[in-house]
């Protein structure tokens, strides 16, 4: 009977044991569960400020669109929106090859890397197609870089008819490379197509930003100012 109830004791001790490692387990999923729902909401939340920064600027029309900062708040959000012109990009369907060139030297590209992303180029444009469909194709061509994808890519466009870069529009580093003159941008059609790039940061450390391409008023009276025809978060 002694051992019988030893038998007993130790078995209820290790299911007991068990349980605790179960149960300890659970809390702490639930534990990360909720952490997790916590970081997602507070990121919508800022995500959504960050939206709404975009509307807010939008809607006022006052703004000048070669890449400077507007400050704005939103609710408990801080925001930084930023509106640049397609004209102030290298348009890929038609430009120079010696402005590809000359982007991409400057932009950390050695000089066999710039030749190739030239030659693939011209390879494209021979076949009488546009070039790409979307900017992110760029990636893809011989000789391209992490790196010198990151820096390139916010320099180049498809949503635009110049052969070259409208200066008062194009940022520091287009105007070195392809010798452009400084202008101001201000008073000057910034066309129908701009990028805008929206940061929001709110308490607590949650930040968002949104990069978004949009045409300024497709359709005559419409609802709508603008319409997105590329979203990036």
């Amino acid at each position: 009977m002694r051992r019988q109830r030893g038998a007993a004791l130790l078995l209820v001790l290790w299911v007991l044991a068990l349980l605790s490692v179960l149960l300890g387990g659970l809390v702490g999923w639930v534990q990360l569960e909720s952490r997790q729902a916590l970081w997602h909401r507070q990121h919508t939340q800022t995500l959504l400020a960050a939206e709404a920064g975009i509307a807010q600027v939008m809607a006022d029309g006052h703004w000048v669109a070669d890449g400077r900062a507007i400050a704005l708040t939103f609710d408990d959000a801080r925001l930084q929106v930023r509106l640049r012109s397609e004209r102030g990009k290298l348009y890929l369907v038609n430009a120079h090859t010696d402005d590809l060139l000359r982007l991409a030297l400057a932009c950390g590209a050695t000089p066999a890397q710039a030749q190739q992303l030239v030659k693939a180029l011209e390879a494209r444009r021979k076949q009488g197609q546009a070039p790409f469909r979307v900017l992110e194709e760029v990636r893809q061509l011989p000789g391209m870089t992490q790196a010198l994808y990151s820096q390139l890519l916010p320099e180049l466009t498809l949503w635009s008819d110049l052969d070259r870069p409208d200066p008062a529009f194009a940022s520091a580093l287009m105007r070195k490379a392809l010798n452009l003159p400084r202008q101001n941008a201000e008073g000057v059609d910034p066309g129908q197509v701009l990028e805008i790039d929206s940061r929001a940061e709110r308490p607590g450390g949650y930040q968002a930003r949104l990069q978004l391409t949009v045409l300024l008023s497709p359709v005559e009276d419409s609802a709508q100012p603008y319409r997105v025809v590329r979203w990036q978060e």
